[in-house]
């Protein structure tokens, strides 16, 4: 009889419910704000404990011996070492560029910290930048050379030394910064790093000039270290929790594949593969390394045993130098935004990282119509206006006939009354009588069902569109509203919406159970509750679909009265 309202109401359920899945899964850890750009230098365990072998990637025997280090064999197994002294201290080069200041450790070679200068930690604080590679969080990029004639023994991470502490590219479109060491044979080891304006990515080549009497034989490593705590950044958003965060790279069958902390715990990863990534994923940013030949790596992900440390990294096969000869080998760093488009040129598969869940395959074209609508206003909020009439209107064909149920419905509201009176408690004889005047009217209860549901994966799939956009990141709208992606910091929003959803069910017929009616009445009270902590921006589509919805129902229904 009310078959109709009970599928609504559980779609209704199953949204909310799938929404609630979708914070706990993503939504789920804590976080503090940063404090600034200061970068806070390890114990020397922590950057010397982690370079990977030639074992993991060739049949290359390295010698020396093992000792103040936790490295992989060829088997996943790790070699507990004994304490080693700190390192003296040492330099940081700093570099600068528009969209980029990069720290980079002389010992090593590593990047230890990219702070992103177009995006602030906050609103607050305009001038603080967002801190990606952070120390804080034990958060290291590190690369290097492996293997016999390696720099980078287990053990020992090699000195560099550069023309300046620091760099700055000004309004040059390139940059080059190298680091220089030497090795005991005499050869000599140009780190390159190469930053180009206007862009997060940053190549990574090593020159290596043979100086030696035998061949030099030797890989590239290039890995993310970082412990499994949430980012030091403060969230404006869903309550302060913060999405997931981990490890992500490409298999054979997958262009995305999660390498989450706590499946590292049970078992490492290991994968040889032609071409690929691996990433460290957190919300609106990522970082990646990318090898420069798609050729025979590794990819990797493992953790430290009895530490909070997990390694997400690569390495390249062997390269041979003769004696007196000069070669290159090099990968690709990304640290920035979630930036599909970009993402997408660096390396496939990438651009998942922006992650739409499985209803990808909607979210995709709905944050295309997004951005091509910003195109033309500038103003985000402005786009989700636009993409809610644009995604109304294609659903308008399927929703005017659930608006004429409900118009026919309403209309025979009096008369089903008349039969609740007549036939009281014998609710047989009452759903008999009912199906007869359906039947005679033309009215279909479950007509205007189907169409509803439909707008369920619509909404969700919006909901994870402007929840992992980074355009969306502190994109104002008018007045009070200065970031979509946070929530409505005076709760305006939510209850506009709440008053639309009261309007709604006021154009629709009542339930003739009276238990079924005040479930309905209530339900914009407890939608308003629930959307009280939802990105602004989602309340305002949902807000603009309600208002849209009652024009609709108010024209079905005018069109309807004349044609009676």
């Amino acid at each position: 009889m009310d078959i109709q309202r009970v599928l609504i109401l559980l779609g209704l359920a199953v949204t909310s419910y799938m929404l609630i899945l979708a914070w706990n899964e993503d939504y789920y850890q804590g976080s503090s704000q940063p404090s600034g750009e200061t970068v806070v230098m390890e114990e020397s365990s922590s950057l010397v404990d982690t370079v990977p072998t030639m074992s993991d990637i060739a049949p290359v025997t390295t010698s020396g011996n093992i000792s103040g280090n936790i490295v992989p064999t060829l088997e996943g197994d790790e070699i507990t070492p004994a304490a080693t002294d700190a390192p003296a201290a040492r330099d940081l080069i700093t570099v600068t560029t528009d969209v980029l200041v990069v720290r980079i450790d002389t010992l090593g070679g590593d990047v230890v910290s990219v702070a992103l200068p177009k995006y602030p930690a906050t609103l607050e604080t305009p001038d603080v930048p967002f801190i990606l590679v952070d120390p804080k969080n034990s958060y290291v990029a590190q690369s290097g050379l492996i293997g016999p004639s390696g720099t980078d023994k287990q053990g020992f991470r090699p000195t560099f030394t550069a023309d300046s502490t620091s760099f700055d590219i000004g309004d040059a479109p390139e940059l080059t910064v190298t680091l220089t060491t030497i090795q005991q044979d005499g050869s000599r080891i140009l780190k390159n790093y190469h930053f180009t304006r206007g862009d997060y990515l940053v190549d990574v080549d090593y020159q290596i000039t043979n100086m030696g009497n035998e061949p030099w034989i030797g890989g590239l490593f290039a890995q993310i270290k970082r412990d499994g705590q949430a980012p030091i950044a403060q969230s404006d958003n869903l309550m302060g929790m913060q999405p997931y965060v981990g490890g992500a790279t490409r298999s054979d069958e997958e262009f995305y594949r999660k390498l989450e902390f706590d499946d590292l715990e049970e078992e490492s990863y290991k994968l040889t593969l032609d071409e690929g990534y691996v990433a460290m994923v957190q919300h609106y940013f990522v970082s990646a390394w990318v090898p420069r030949e798609a050729i025979g790596n590794t990819y990797r992900g493992r953790k430290l045993k009895n530490q909070d440390i997990y390694l997400f990294g690569l390495t390249t096969p062997p390269i041979t130098i003769s004696p007196g000869e000069t070669g290159t080998i090099g990968a690709s760093f990304y640290a920035g935004p979630k930036d599909q488009y970009r993402l997408e040129e660096i390396a496939t598969g990438l651009e998942l990282t922006v992650d739409y869940g499985f209803l990808w395959w909607l979210a995709q074209p709905l944050f295309y119509m997004l951005t091509a609508i910003h195109s033309f206003v500038g103003n985000w909020g402005l786009a989700i206006i636009g993409l809610t009439i644009i995604v109304k209107s294609l659903l308008y064909p399927l929703s005017a006939a659930s608006f004429r149920s409900m118009a026919k419905m309403r209309k025979l509201q009096p008369e089903m009354v008349r039969l609740k009176e007549r036939f009281g408690d014998d609710r047989q004889q009452f759903s008999q009588a009912m199906m007869e005047l359906y039947k005679k009217e033309g009215a279909n209860p479950l007509g205007g069902c189907f169409p509803i549901l439909l707008q369920m994966p619509v909404f969700l799939a919006l909901y994870w569109t402007l929840m992992e956009s980074v355009e969306l990141r502190q994109a104002p709208f008018f007045l009070w509203i200065d970031d979509l992606s946070a929530m409505d910091p005076y709760f305006i929003l939510p209850i506009l919406m709440g008053i639309s959803m009261f309007l709604t069910q006021r154009l629709q017929p009542e339930p003739p159970d009276p238990v079924q009616a005040k479930v309905f009445k209530f339900m914009p009270i407890m939608f308003t509750f629930f959307f009280l902590w939802f990105p602004s921006g989602l309340v305002l589509y949902w807000l603009v679909n309600n208002i849209l919805s009652i024009l609709q129902q108010l024209y079905v229904t005018r069109q309807l009265e004349k044609a009676s």
